[in-house]
């Protein structure tokens, strides 16, 4: 059975959707990969950053996208955070708002 990727928010779809397409592409085709091998995958499609947040990471030509994720019980996958990267290092502000969000879900 596979995965089934869900979003905190549409604006969250939003943010993703309005990547550049060749970030886009390889979101896609990360995302078959997510919902195919769940939390087996690793580095370098995806890297845990502790207490069950997870995120993907796209790349294009064009630039680099980060979606922060979280599982749930029944197989299930929420995007809680996704931007552009501009610098080496995931901003702070973009960390904070994913960990706030994965609390959200997680306690309600």
């Amino acid at each position: 059975m596979a995965f089934e990727i869900g979003y905190f928010h549409a604006r969250v779809l939003a943010e993703i959707e309005s990547w550049p397409v060749d970030v886009l592409a390889d979101d896609a085709r990360l995302a078959e990969l997510l919902m195919g091998h769940g939390p087996s995958l690793r580095l370098p499609h995806s890297r845990a950053f502790g207490d069950g947040l997870v995120e993907l990471r796209p790349r294009g030509r064009e630039g680099i996208g980060r979606a922060f994720y979280c599982f749930l019980v029944g197989k299930r996958v929420v995007v809680l955070h996704a931007f552009i990267k501009k610098s080496r290092q995931t901003p702070d502000s973009d960390l904070k708002l994913a960990r706030k969000r994965l609390k959200e879900v997680q306690h309600g």
